[in-house]
């Protein structure tokens, strides 16, 4: 691509003028209306692209001086220690192209892997267990070698993003619904620091956007496009992380979920997509194992993964209770540890996404190893 072709779309996708649709509109047929040659408009029929005269005539205005305006962009990514990466570079990932729109443009902040991903989402509001659940989660399929995408929000989502950074080399992308200079969520700079180093953060939103709700959906189709499938962890029945589930089936991706107690709300939407014929996940190993044979033959082999230190502290303790060999119902778990069954339950839980512990029909538990 030549370089002012570069410069018309990072012009444009850095324009606040223009309504999103309308921008990744006009760089998909970038070569339909630019150069901004006035008699164009008379020979090409642009009408049934969607664009309209008013439309073009706007775009055109806006990237008369393309080069002017890519510098200002391009020198405020470098005060950011971000570079742009637009639809025709070589390092644009090809999945966002299955969409009917894709951005033209990705700000970025570190290096986006080419290698298989999948995405994690779920609740801001998630309970404790529900986070547990989504770090342990990107724990083990980053220790595969799968990366972890999901949307930076609270909840699920840092969570999931926390369990890839403490795989050995473990790797997570964050998609934002804001531009990359904004806090948001606030307080969350330092896991950025640290997805940016082992991973990348990235949004197709030009710098000086906020944060605003209408932005979230469209953040999602980007998390759902990059995945291979997508894991719902926690939602309520109007979560966004249904909106991504949904466009992930559009886009023919996988979706998983995790069950969740009956008459929980966060629990309502993960369960209507089992209904629904989503995959019920109980261990991340299901998600691989549901994996094409063309995308596992790049993970890590499960004997290759990093030996994990003994456990400590309660989960250690509890797990020092099962002999090797034996199965034990959690009610006799608690008895013999004087915790209450809920907690002993909980810890069994976190124990058997991480293998050191498999489920038998009763509910009784076993150690793996």
């Amino acid at each position: 691509m030549s370089d002012i072709k570069r410069a018309v779309l990072i012009a444009l996708n850095s324009t606040l003028e223009l309504r999103r649709e309308r921008i990744c509109l006009l760089a998909l047929h970038l070569d339909a209306w630019w150069p901004c040659d006035e008699s164009r408009s008379t020979v090409l029929d642009t009408r049934g692209l969607g664009l309209s005269e008013k439309l073009l005539t706007k775009a055109r205005s806006l990237t008369c001086n393309p080069d002017a305006a890519a510098a200002r962009v391009l020198h405020r990514a470098e005060e950011l220690g971000a570079r742009i990466v637009t639809m025709h570079d070589s390092e644009y990932p090809a999945q966002l192209l299955d969409l009917d729109l894709p951005p033209p443009v990705l700000y970025c902040r570190g290096k986006l892997s080419s290698a298989p991903r999948i995405a994690i989402v779920g609740s801001r509001q998630a309970s404790r267990l529900g986070r547990e659940i989504a770090e342990l989660a990107g724990r083990e399929l980053a220790l595969r070698g799968l990366v972890v995408v999901s949307g930076f929000a609270r909840g699920v989502d840092a969570a999931a993003h926390r369990g890839a950074l403490s795989a050995s080399q473990g790797e997570t992308i964050a998609v934002l619904g804001c531009g990359l200079d904004f806090d948001y969520p606030r307080g969350h700079r330092s896991l950025a620091d640290q997805i940016a180093a082992h991973g990348a953060v990235i949004s197709e939103f030009p710098f000086g956007t906020r944060p605003a709700a209408q932005n979230f959906p469209v953040r999602n189709r980007i998390i759902a496009a990059l995945a291979e499938g997508t894991l719902v962890v926690e939602a309520t029945a109007r979560s966004g992380s249904l909106i991504t589930a949904r466009l992930a089936l559009d886009l023919g991706r996988d979706v998983y979920a995790v069950p969740g107690a009956l008459f929980d709300d966060r629990s309502a939407g993960p369960n209507t997509l089992i209904r629904d014929g989503a995959l019920l996940v109980q261990h991340p190993r299901d998600i691989v194992e549901s994996l094409s044979w063309k995308v596992r033959r790049h993970l890590l082999p499960e004997e290759d993964k990093p030996v994990r230190e003994p456990l400590s502290g309660p989960k250690g303790n509890l797990l020092n209770c099962m002999k090797p060999g034996q199965i034990y119902p959690p009610e006799a778990l608690a008895s013999g540890t004087a915790w209450p069954v809920e907690r002993v339950l909980a810890m069994l839980l976190e124990l058997e996404l991480a293998g050191w512990v498999r489920r038998h029909p009763g509910p009784a538990f076993g150690r793996t190893r």
